[in-house]
């Protein structure tokens, strides 16, 4: 009986951490995600609200949709022609909102939904997109 217990304890713990990697495995460095967007293998999403974007400038490649918006999800999904299994990489100001997102859009079955955890000013994981002198264009249509 000890033996099973410590062998479903051990089960555990592998699940555990396979999750965790997962996890990990759907976060993207700033860098990873220029250089992934640029090559087409992802649609960069920025998710802030226009007065951000306006402030701190967008990355050349990201397509901006407001998750404020109440339509936001709708929005997403005309941008992604309906295809839930698209590839895209959320960022946000400083990878919250971004982290958060991703998570609610797992549970309505979007499957490959990365994060920039550092977003575009950085936070204590890291210097985010500004800081890491990655190319910003101005919003003036914001």
């Amino acid at each position: 009986m000890r033996y099973l217990h410590h062998r479903v304890i051990w089960l555990v713990i592998g699940l555990l951490c396979a999750a965790s990697a997962l996890a990990a495995d759907l976060d993207l460095s700033p860098e990873e995600a220029l250089a992934k967007a640029q090559a087409g293998e992802i649609r960069l999403i920025d998710i802030r609200t226009p007065p951000e974007w306006r402030q701190t400038g967008v990355a050349p490649t990201a397509q901006r949709l407001d998750m404020t918006d109440p339509k936001f999800v709708e929005q997403l999904l005309n941008a992604l022609n309906g295809d839930k299994a698209a590839p895209i990489a959320l960022i946000c100001r400083t990878g919250s909102r971004s982290g958060y997102a991703q998570k609610q859009l797992q549970k309505l079955g979007f499957t490959q939904v990365y994060n920039i955890p550092e977003g575009m000013i950085g936070n204590p994981t890291g210097p985010g997109w500004i800081r890491r002198g990655l190319p910003v264009d101005a919003c003036t249509n914001c």
